[in-house]
């Protein structure tokens, strides 16, 4: 994958979630390493999750994955919880925030969203 399809797929999924109960903002930079390296953030802005490619120098958190895991995410074959517990996924920071989305952002249907299948 490239990093443009990275992004693509992520957004797909997480800017359709439901963030209605996380009141606070909260900033997230992801570092893709590997195939499609490179850097997005991930932002809960007004109850509503947004992706960019684009480094966030004023973050809260760093998570760092690799393609298939973030692909295995978007596609629901795995859960965050799960990638940072076992290590998939690393990330520093503040685990207030963290917690924040893992426990309030509820993610939609995946296969409407992957792979250009929008019903």
């Amino acid at each position: 994958m490239t990093y443009e399809q990275i992004v693509d797929m992520v957004r797909k999924v997480f800017e359709n979630a439901d963030a209605r109960t996380v009141y606070e903002h909260v900033a997230i930079q992801v570092n893709v390493i590997g195939e499609g390296a490179g850097a997005f953030y991930f932002e809960v802005a007004d109850r509503q999750c947004c992706i960019e490619p684009y480094d966030y120098y004023d973050r809260d958190g760093l998570m760092t994955a690799d393609a298939k895991v973030l692909k295995d995410l978007c596609e629901g074959k795995i859960s965050m919880r799960s990638c940072i517990e076992s290590g998939k996924i690393r990330y520093e920071g503040d685990v207030r925030k963290l917690e924040l989305c893992l426990g309030n952002i509820k993610l939609p249907e995946f296969k409407k969203y992957i792979r250009g299948t929008r019903k």
